[in-house]
């Protein structure tokens, strides 16, 4: 089944181009099913790029979805056209009283500050608990998985002395739970932030589960409330091209980055990427859609305050 998305957003042809399915909204609108909603707080500087990134992995499923994007009243982004952002976007208040059954928190370039010292934190927080009663199961990514795990359950960051940056390999602490139903026993993900949060801490919390996590790269994810939320460190929705765009990024600003690691062949910027992290990405955000979302959401999403762990 398609992915349904506001008319004219530019990733619709973009994904058309590679022959990934999506429905415009006006013509969903004329399936007599009801759709499963996910919302999308996108606080990735670069809108675009991240929302095809996300829609390409929504898409390949059999459930048809229906996204909103979310933005922020208190941050203006500065590398999206304000007409991108005032034709798909919307303010809190305008969904504050509806219910999704899914919603996807991105990464942020804010890493490096104390949370309290972040512009938005006070409006996020407040996002994040509405979250908790009008959501069924939400996905935090990257900084919005540590933020997330901070503000419900103290867990801190830390400064790392170089940037995790690259493709590592990680593994799963539970290869029967049903989060990771068809993985293999090693996986790739790509990683690029410059924090980490710590195992021993997250052990120290027993609302907290440790899912997968790589010797060289960390606490990969992290699940509470039996899934309803679910902390992922790492970018698995990054494109091929995503890694060796903020290195080349770096490299101009004149900026001391190391190659990102596993990522070329032969470590060598002049040689091919190796891509074997999409596999992994499309089970990823399937099993979370079918286990976490479809099979768990009540028929009427009134009913979403009422439900407990999953």
């Amino acid at each position: 089944m398609p992915l349904t998305i506001p008319e004219k957003l530019p990733a619709v042809d973009i994904l058309k181009r590679e022959n990934i399915f999506v429905m415009e909204s006006d013509k969903a609108s004329t399936q007599d099913i009801r759709p499963l909603k996910v919302l999308v707080l996108n606080l990735m500087p670069i809108k675009i790029t991240t929302e095809t990134d996300l829609i390409r992995l929504l898409s390949n499923t059999p459930l048809q979805v229906e996204v909103d994007f979310l933005k922020l009243k208190s941050h203006t982004p500065k590398n999206t056209p304000i007409e991108h952002m005032m034709a798909f976007y919307k303010d809190f208040e305008a969904i504050s009283v509806s219910n999704y059954d899914g919603m996807i928190i991105t990464g942020a370039p804010v890493e490096l500050l104390d949370y309290k010292d972040v512009k938005y934190w006070k409006e996020l927080t407040k996002i994040f608990e509405w979250a908790r009663k009008h959501v069924t199961s939400t996905l935090y990514i990257c900084w919005a998985a540590q933020a997330g795990m901070y503000h419900f359950y103290g867990v801190p960051k830390y400064p790392l002395p170089a940037k995790m940056f690259g493709v590592f390999k990680h593994r799963i602490n539970d290869p029967h739970f049903r989060l990771f139903r068809g993985y293999d026993d090693e996986f790739f993900v790509p990683h690029s932030r410059h924090t980490e949060v710590r195992k021993e801490d997250i052990l120290k919390v027993p609302e907290l589960t440790i899912l997968s996590e790589s010797e060289e790269s960390g606490v990969y994810i992290t699940m509470a409330r039996g899934g309803r939320e679910i902390f992922i460190t790492g970018h698995s929705e990054y494109s091929p091209e995503t890694l060796h765009k903020e290195y080349m990024r770096d490299k101009a600003k004149g900026v001391d980055i190391a190659v990102p690691k596993n990522y070329y062949r032969d470590n060598d910027p002049k040689k091919d990427i190796i891509v074997n992290w999409r596999g992994h990405a499309n089970l990823l955000f399937t099993n979370w859609l079918n286990y976490f979302v479809y099979q768990e959401t009540p028929f009427d999403l009134e009913e979403i305050d009422k439900l407990g762990s999953l």
